[in-house]
């Protein structure tokens, strides 16, 4: 799979190691069983670990002792710091075989994301930063889309097994643009979503009901993923998370998350991004606020409860 064109022979069996077994990375690893790899996992989370050997993982009691034999590790963890503890200072470079391809699927920093890169080689390893999009639905569902940043001969090693947990893999340049990809478009769903749900929540006041709306901005000009895919008001868009209470989905923290990276990113490089910032913050609070584990399609309650006073 190049770009998103489809891959027509089925990629060889490999062994693959993979850290980080949680609401992502364990259905990643599973699709990976599923498709005739043999993979090694490990999580802190023994709920995780015991879910992941239910489709087929093999346990190991620690990160590190999930790496010898590998072909592939594959890492899915929360934040930079923890990429780089656990290469750096936990020896999971050490342990694997000399020249062994480190697949981080984690997003993180795009600083951070580059010193992982300048370890792996250090350590005489190749590296990839390959951050998804998708969500959880696209992880069990395999359709996640890989956003990658290191060398073209990486990414084509990493490729066959990309495909596998996804439906689009895309090469977006060296080292960390994989990162710099992920951020620029989750900048763009968070702002997105934030003036989608402005204007359901203007148009409620206006006298419009919320089909009204979205039938009219879902054929005009305002169509947008967010309206059409995630749309933040129940009815509408039946599969939304709106109509499932805003159960997740692609959880508000994580967007808290994303926007706070891209918020960073941007004023370490002195782009005014008004727009991306103020969303940032609007996420930041609403999380804060008890909104962390909804849909971030739910910041439409936190617009419409300040709109109300």
């Amino acid at each position: 799979m190049v770009n998103g064109s489809a891959e027509t022979e089925s990629p060889e069996t490999r062994t693959v190691a993979f850290i980080g077994l949680g609401n992502m990375g364990g259905p990643m690893a599973a699709n990976l069983v599923a498709a005739g790899h043999r993979v090694v996992g490990h999580d802190l989370s023994a709920d995780a670990l015991a879910a992941a050997v239910d489709s087929g993982v093999t346990p190991a009691a620690s990160a590190v002792e999930a790496v010898p034999g590998a072909d592939v590790v594959i890492t899915m963890l929360p934040a930079g710091r923890h990429v780089l503890a656990l290469y750096r200072d936990e020896g999971l470079l050490a342990a694997a075989a000399p020249g062994t391809l480190f697949v981080d699927c984690s997003t993180i920093d795009v600083a951070d994301a580059r010193a992982a890169h300048e370890a792996v080689a250090e350590a005489g390893h190749r590296g990839l930063d390959a951050p998804v999009s998708g969500g959880v639905v696209g992880a069990e569902a395999g359709t996640l889309t890989f956003m990658a940043g290191g060398g073209a001969e990486e990414f084509a090693a990493a490729e066959p097994l990309l495909a596998v947990m996804g439906k689009r893999a895309v090469h977006c340049g060296d080292a960390g643009a994989g990162q710099a990809a992920k951020i620029c478009n989750n900048m763009i769903l968070g702002v997105s979503m934030v003036a989608v749900s402005e204007a359901f929540v203007l148009g409620e006041s206006l006298g419009l009901t919320p089909q009204a709306l979205y039938d009219v901005a879902s054929t005009a000009s305002g169509q947008c993923w967010a309206l059409t895919s995630n749309c933040p008001v129940p009815g509408p868009v039946p599969t939304s998370p709106a109509n499932r209470d805003y159960r997740p989905g692609f959880a508000a923290a994580l967007m808290a998350k994303d926007l706070g990276l891209a918020a960073g990113a941007a004023r370490a490089s002195g782009v005014d991004a008004t727009l991306g910032l103020r969303a940032a913050e609007l996420y930041e609070e609403f999380a804060a606020a008890g909104g962390a584990d909804r849909d971030f399609s739910a910041i439409v309650r936190a617009i419409r409860a300040r709109s109300e006073r």
